[in-house]
């Protein structure tokens, strides 16, 4: 399996993970777009659907950069406002208390590149949710469509994500201003899990 790499990704995403088998090859090689997965998340706040967003330092190149290489601008307060949107859409869910100190700690270490960001949060999710997939840097260009179980650009936020419904797992779970907002779908894996909790495994499995 392929995958890109992504910033608090979507719960599809998660729910490959939980169904990889052998290894998953997370891709370091591509050069950098705008408006993917991987520096944006899409949570629910009181008003419905929005997006966090991960500013990285601009360059001549930075659109000729490996991803692995594309670093982390820590330049502007993003960080904090990132903490407090999330507590502000999360701190009623059942759980967000529970794995909010350990996923702050996380985050204020300020890893330089978006990867290593990205794949810290990524393992703090699978470790939490309960899943051990064995993820591999994949650091040699693969053409798309050039491996079996390429979802580079299926998992896509400008493309209909149809990974659950296509797994037998497309069905809601509790959520945060369901009475206001029914169920909303396609969101990072945080609301599942802040909402879910240990019982997010048995949502993706």
């Amino acid at each position: 399996m392929l995958l890109s790499t992504a910033y608090f990704p979507p719960i599809s995403y998660f729910a490959l993970l939980a169904r990889a088998e052998g290894t998953v090859w997370l891709d370091g090689s591509s050069y950098y777009v705008k408006q993917s997965w991987r520096n944006r998340c899409r949570i629910l706040t009181a008003s419905g659907p929005g997006y966090l967003n991960v500013p990285v330092v601009h360059g001549e190149d930075l659109f000729h950069t490996p991803v692995s290489g594309v670093r982390v601008d820590y330049s502007t307060p993003w960080l904090p406002k990132t903490q407090r949107a999330i507590a502000t859409s999360y701190e009623g869910s059942p759980f967000f208390l529970y794995y909010r100190d350990a996923l702050w700690e996380l985050l204020e270490r300020r890893p330089e590149t978006l990867w290593e960001l990205n794949l810290g949060i990524i393992r703090f999710f699978c470790a939490k949710i309960g899943i051990a997939p064995r993820l591999e840097p994949l650091k040699t260009f693969v053409p798309e469509g050039a491996m079996d179980g390429d979802y580079r650009e299926i998992l896509h936020p400008k493309r209909p994500d149809t990974v659950l419904r296509d797994l037998g797992l497309e069905r809601p779970y509790w959520q945060v201003f369901r009475d206001r907002l029914g169920f909303v779908p396609g969101l990072s894996v945080m609301d599942l899990l802040f909402n879910e909790g240990p019982e997010s495994l048995c949502f993706l499995k």
